[in-house]
């Protein structure tokens, strides 16, 4: 079965949850042009995830998917937080910053009880999942509305388990997607392969239809995913400098840039590993480190840094997140951009 009949759209088009540079406008414009549009909601609050909602449920009669994170919270390490406020303590000082003056916290919530009972009257058509799924309970929550239930896998593993844990479909995300990785069985980065490596292998190994993740910017992509059994494939990167997503106008130029063509893995931003482009927090710290807290807990001692770089018009702290393939970035309206994916 292919995405367009497990979902009821007309493209076998998903475009990827991207939080922090989108939000309704863009679901609702790839759902109306055919594909499955998503909203990213681990970063909103129940106030404004509320107002999302009216406005995709007020904007479009078509299918769309909302996003959620399943990490378990992290209990705060006082040490650790510690020991990553040390690493960032030149930086303090350079900006006049008070480390003594930053909150702890995450900004990251996981899908509960609370955010169920908040989404319920919408009854979202399609409810996706990154690091793995919710509690069973939960699940049987989501699948009494009539929901579609997705997650990622970023091995075989991962997708076997989802098949087993109630999931109706598994994106296959491969080693060149931007933003977070998947990754929930574990924390080996070894285990992590290339797209057009992990799908047929995925494909293969459960019965659930599969949706190729991970450098797919255009339509030859979305073919060649087809071609190797994927139902449909998801794509994030090309959709970032569409006037409908809210990246920064430093984002923008930095996909624009040379930059764009060295994407790291680091674990700076949050404390879980995801892809972006280099900074200089990355190069000074390293893009791997074991100095940030737990995921997300490392986010709240770079907020005041990002802001400071940022009104001085430098990207020094800044999330840059970009898969490894940004050369279908086109700065045209998202509707255009899933038809473009689509061969259209």
């Amino acid at each position: 079965m292919n995405i367009r009949e497990l979902f009821g759209i007309d493209l076998p088009i998903v475009q990827a949850p991207m939080a922090g540079v989108q939000g309704s406008a863009m679901a609702v414009a790839v759902s109306n042009a055919g594909g499955l549009g998503s909203l990213p909601c681990a970063m909103l609050t129940p106030e404004t995830l509320r107002s999302e909602l009216q406005a995709i449920t007020a904007q479009t009669t078509r299918p769309w998917n909302l996003n959620f994170f399943c990490h378990t919270p992290p209990v705060p390490d006082a040490a650790r937080e510690a020991r990553w406020r040390a690493a960032l303590a030149p930086f303090y000082a350079e900006y006049g910053i008070d480390p003594a003056t930053i909150p702890e916290g995450g900004g990251r919530a996981p899908f509960s009880e609370a955010i169920a009972e908040l989404i319920a009257p919408f009854r979202p058509p399609v409810v996706s999942f990154h690091f793995g799924l919710p509690s069973a309970a939960l699940m049987a929550r989501v699948k009494g509305w009539g929901a579609k239930m997705l997650s990622s896998a970023t091995t075989v593993e991962e997708a076997r388990w989802l098949e087993a844990h109630g999931a109706d479909a598994v994106i296959a995300q491969g080693l060149e997607a931007g933003g977070h990785r998947g990754i929930f069985l574990g924390d080996d980065l070894s285990t992590q392969i290339g797209t057009f490596a992990l799908l047929p292998q995925v494909v293969q190994a459960v019965k659930l239809p599969v949706i190729a993740a991970g450098g797919i910017a255009d339509a030859q992509g979305v073919d060649a995913a087809m071609a190797l059994g994927a139902a449909g494939a998801q794509v994030g990167t090309s959709y970032l400098l569409c006037p409908e997503a809210t990246t920064t106008a430093l984002h923008r130029a930095a996909l624009q840039s040379p930059r764009a063509e060295h994407t790291v893995l680091t674990n700076l931003i949050t404390g879980r590993p995801a892809r972006g482009m280099r900074n200089r927090l990355l190069d000074a710290l390293g893009p791997l480190s074991d100095a940030p807290p737990a995921f997300p807990l490392a986010t709240a001692a770079l907020a005041p840094l990002k802001a400071a770089a940022e009104k001085l018009g430098r990207d020094d702290f800044s999330t840059l997140w970009s898969g490894q393939n940004a050369s279908g970035c086109r700065a045209i309206p998202a509707a255009e951009m899933t038809r473009r994916l689509a061969g259209l």
